[in-house]
Formats: C-alpha cells, sequence, structure tokens
C-alpha cells in the first residue's frame, strides 16, 4: 500500500510531460521531458538504414521511419510505466526531423511511391547545372532573394523534380491528383493523425523554407517559384506555425495526444539550446554540422556563401524569426564512413580513442567533400581527397585528420558567419551526437581560438520539439518567457595552443579544400571503350601535326643537300 501511494504521489509530484519525435538522418528517438524542470525522463532509439542505389545516391524507406517512430513511442511507454511515470501526463508531442529530405506518397492509398530522397543525395546535380546555366549571369544564387537559398542539390524542390521526372508512379499519381509531397515532418504527422483516414498534411514554416518553394518573406508557397521549378502546389502541404495544434495521435498508447510542435532538426537545435535574442548561435554536430546565428525579425542576406532561413515561429499570431545558417554536409558521416567503408574502426568510440594516440595528423590532411562542398563554397563538383600522406601515415593520423576535419569545416562557417555581421562570437554553443567527443570539442575550440560550450543535457534537438509543443495554445504546459526558461549547465573547453600553430593548420587546410575543388562534371567522358586521341587536345594536336611537318621538311632539305 505504501509503496503504491509513494508510487501514485511521484506521478503526481512529476506534473506535465512532453514527448518529442526526433526523427534524424540515422536514427529516430522519442523522448520524453518534464515541462517544468526539461528533465530528461526517458528516451529510446532506432537506427535507420541508408541504402545508396548508385554512386551519389543516398535513400531510406518511408515505411521503415514511419515504424521506427511507432517503435521508438512503444519502448519509451513501456520504460515510462517500468518507472512508475504515468503515460497519461504525456500532454503534447512535438516532431523534429532531417530537413529537406523529400517524400511523395499516394494520398488514397497511403502507400510511399519512391524511397524518401535524402538531403545528402547528389543525383540532381545535372538538373542543378542545367538550371544555373538557364539563369542571367549563370547565378547560382538567382533565387536568394526570394529563398535566402542558393540553388543546390541539398534542397527539396529539384529532388522533388527529379522524383516526378524520373519515377513513372510519382508522375501518374501527380496527373491524377492523387500525389502528396512532404519532408519527413510532413508523412510522420499525416501518417500519426489518420493517414489515408483523414490525416493532417502539414508541415512548419522551418522545414517549408528549405525546399526552395517557400519565399521567407511572404511566409508562404510561393507561385513564381513553384512555376519556376513546375511543381503543381496542390502537392504541397500546407504550412503553419512551429507551435500550434496540428492534429491528434490516432493509435498506440498516446491516441488523442495533440502533435502540436514541429521543427527541423536545426531550428530544433536553436530553441533548445535558448537563443532567442538576436545574435545568439549554436553548432550541431550530427550527420553534417550545421552553425545557426539568431538574427531577429528580418530576413538578413549572406555575402559570405551562408543560408538564410526561418529559424521559428512559435505560435500563429507570433512574429518569424529567422537565422544566418553555415551547412556542412559531412560531419558524424565521416566516423560512419571509416567505420563501414574503410573499416579502420569498428566504432565511434574507438575514432576518438585512436586520434588521441598519435595527438595530429602528421601533416595528413581530408577534406571528406563526398557530397560536394556545402558552405561557404556551395561546390557540386567537389570530392573527398586526402592528401600530405607519407609512408609514415598510419590510420591513427587519419583518425586525427577526420576530427580535424569537422572542426576546420567549422571554423570556415564561423568565419563567414563573422564576416557577415561583423560581430566576432567570444563563444561557440554546441550540441549534437557527436559532443560526447571530448577531443573533438577540445580540437574545436583550439581550431577557432575561443571556448566551446557543451550543455550537460545533450538532447537539445528534441529539447527545443518539446518546448515548441508544450508551449503552442492549447496545450500552454511550458512556458517559453524567459525567466520561466532552466538555467542550462553546462562544460567549457577553453583553447590550449596559441593562434600562429592555429592558423597554420587552418591555412593548409585550405589548400587541401583547393585540390578537391572541380573534380566531378556531368560533362561526358570516355567511357573506356573508345581510344582517346591525342589530337582531342587542339594546342597538343598542332604541336604534334606542326613537328610532323617540320621532320618532314628537314628530311627533305637534308636529301637536297646531298
Amino acid at each position: 500500500m505504501n509503496g503504491t501511494m509513494a508510487a501514485s504521489s511521484n506521478r503526481i509530484m512529476l506534473g506535465p510531460l512532453v514527448a518529442a519525435i526526433d526523427q534524424g538522418t540515422s536514427s529516430t528517438r522519442f523522448l520524453v521531458f518534464n515541462a517544468k524542470t526539461a528533465e530528461l525522463l526517458s528516451h529510446h532509439q532506432v537506427e535507420i538504414k541508408q541504402s545508396f542505389p548508385k554512386e551519389g545516391w543516398v535513400e531510406e524507406d518511408p515505411k521503415e521511419i514511419l515504424q521506427s517512430v511507432y517503435e521508438c513511442m512503444d519502448r519509451t511507454c513501456e520504460k515510462l510505466t517500468q518507472l512508475n511515470i504515468d503515460i497519461s501526463n504525456i500532454k503534447a508531442i512535438g516532431v523534429t526531423n532531417q530537413r529537406e529530405t523529400t517524400l511523395v506518397w499516394d494520398k488514397e492509398t497511403g502507400e510511399p511511391l519512391y524511397n524518401a530522397i535524402v538531403w545528402l543525395d547528389l543525383r540532381t546535380q545535372s538538373t542543378v547545372e542545367r538550371l544555373i546555366n538557364k539563369t542571367p549571369g549563370r547565378n547560382k544564387n538567382h533565387l536568394k532573394h526570394k529563398t535566402g537559398l542558393p540553388i543546390s542539390t541539398y534542397f527539396s524542390a529539384v529532388k522533388l523534380r527529379w522524383l516526378m521526372d524520373n519515377v513513372e508512379r510519382v508522375h501518374e499519381a501527380v496527373l491524377s491528383h492523387r500525389a502528396m509531397f512532404g519532408t519527413v515532418d510532413s508523412w510522420l504527422i499525416w501518417c500519426l493523425t489518420g493517414g489515408k483516414k483523414g490525416g493532417v498534411h502539414c508541415t512548419d514554416v522551418t522545414n517549408a523554407s528549405r525546399t526552395m518553394l517557400f519565399n521567407i518573406h511572404t511566409m508562404d508557397w510561393d507561385p513564381e517559384l513553384c512555376s519556376y521549378f513546375d511543381i503543381p502546389m496542390e502537392i504541397l502541404p500546407k504550412v503553419r506555425s512551429s507551435s500550434e495544434i496540428y492534429g491528434l495521435m490516432k493509435s498506440g498508447p498516446l491516441t488523442g495526444v495533440p502533435i502540436s510542435g514541429c521543427l527541423g532538426d536545426q531550428s530544433a537545435a536553436l530553441v533548445g539550446q535558448m537563443c532567442f535574442k538576436d545574435g545568439q548561435a549554436k553548432n550541431t554536430y550530427g550527420t553534417g554540422c550545421f552553425l545557426l546565428k539568431n538574427v531577429g525579425t528580418k530576413p538578413v542576406m549572406s555575402d559570405h556563401g551562408l543560408l538564410t532561413t526561418v529559424a521559428y515561429k512559435l505560435g500563429r499570431d507570433k512574429p518569424a524569426c529567422y537565422a544566418l545558417e553555415g551547412s556542412v554536409a559531412i560531419a558524424g558521416a565521416v566516423v560512419r564512413w571509416l567505420k563501414d567503408n574503410l573499416g579502420i574502426i569498428q566504432t565511434s568510440t574507438e575514432l576518438e580513442k585512436l586520434a588521441a594516440d598519435v595527438g595530429t595528423s602528421y601533416g595528413c590532411y581530408f577534406v571528406p567533400a563526398f557530397s560536394g562542398l556545402y558552405a561557404p563554397y556551395w561546390e557540386p563538383s567537389a570530392r573527398g581527397i586526402i592528401c600530405g600522406l607519407t609512408q609514415f601515415t598510419n590510420r591513427s593520423h587519419l583518425a586525427f585528420a577526420a576530427h580535424e576535419a569537422v572542426c576546420f569545416q567549422t571554423r570556415e562557417i564561423l568565419d563567414a558567419m563573422n564576416q557577415d555581421s561583423g560581430i566576432h562570437l567570444s563563444q561557440l554553443q554546441v550540441d549534437g551526437g557527436m559532443t560526447s567527443n571530448r577531443l573533438l570539442m577540445q580540437l574545436q575550440a583550439d581550431i577557432l581560438c575561443i571556448p566551446v560550450v557543451k550543455p550537460s543535457m545533450p538532447e537539445t534537438t528534441a529539447l527545443g520539439a518539446a518546448m515548441a509543443a508544450g508551449a503552442a495554445e492549447g496545450v500552454s504546459v511550458w512556458s517559453l518567457n524567459p525567466e520561466d526558461l532552466t538555467e542550462v549547465t553546462s562544460e567549457k573547453f577553453e583553447p590550449q595552443i596559441n593562434p600562429e600553430e592555429s592558423e597554420l593548420r587552418y591555412a593548409r587546410w585550405k589548400k587541401a579544400v583547393q585540390r578537391a575543388m572541380n573534380w566531378e562534371t556531368t560533362e561526358p567522358v570516355n567511357n573506356g571503350n573508345e581510344e582517346t586521341s591525342i589530337f582531342s587536345s587542339v594546342p597538343l594536336g598542332f604541336y604534334i601535326l606542326g613537328s610532323m611537318f617540320m621532320l618532314i621538311g628537314a628530311k627533305y632539305i637534308a636529301a637536297g643537300q646531298k
């Protein structure tokens, strides 16, 4: 009896709880927080398989993504019950997701019409080159005044265009008005709120701002942009704020709970790090690496290769806030590559140990441009390169160079951000899975020459989605007033090397980046069956022909002299 009373009193003391679905590139998680203290109570994680059908292609199965969400929800609810925590106290669910990843499904059957094309995917490179060549002055920033984005393989519009052009089922569904387009948030919310039986087809402003179809000034889909990519507006989800009730869960242990928060993962991390003031910034180390700086309620355009994106809009009647963003395609993905492709490590933690054993790259530089280079270059033709190798170089040096690559790429986008704003960050707030790597965090401080500050609770992306959900009108269990926000405890990494050494290493990194540029183009090359003619080079052809004529002429002159 006493045990039962204690358990029930514990449940009462906890007060309202808020959950978050965190659907990332490499895994799905479901996390539950205490709305009053922001304490993480329980969570569950499931890895997601990626497939690479062709070079540069990256896909995921939409049904596997959805199933992983249900599995994480069920397991987390079981764990809470074991902890004597009443799951009926979960008052709202927020969604945060890998951005730009593109899905099309049939609204009548509820079936995906193709795999999800992941944000890292490069199959649209030729489409992007064709679009850029059509613009005045071949300008990749031709749409930036409306979208805040360059024309790039990264964003959803070109992926959707590829699906419509190359997948017959998608093409037919669009023609017969059965197709629905969405990023991962739209797919999940539609399915969780009923799917083909009345599911809500929506997205939030942060995810919409990553499609190249959304006008960041009018805060809605733009007819001219849709016309530019020849995409029918009827297949697009309705754009909502990041914090409002979209619909109710229709199945599972949380049936009837409102889904009331939605933020792209990098925006969610900005909210979770409490970066609500103009000038505050955070860097998230996940599959990629994303540095976002809050610039307030007016969008700021970058002159140094950064994106202008919607940071959040925390309520229907609240103003939208914007951010400058530096996006790096490959951060944590380099660890996965070294593990799965090269097999030089068995686990992620092994990479840190290998690198720590040598404490230097011994002049080896690794530019992991597997998907081209994102900010500040936006160069899809770049490819990965490892240079500075000697007979002395071993896998430990390569492990250290991989750590440095993440830090150097962050330095490049931080430099661009400082140039755009004219105000230098005095410290960098960080989060994401890779921040558990203490060597990486120390290296980052050394390469930036400023302190790196890591919160003791690393799940800031999920926390941001939970905060948006709990603060929504009609839920209102989480206050976002500055005086009510929980003080975050953190750890600080101070720079430990002199700035001259840091600058020298950075200069050599920049040299390596130049070597990686313009490696891959979509221009036709010989397929290996044709012999390459020495005359295919015009200057070389003239040189050889000229030499032959001179030799023939010399022969005749010599014969005449005899």
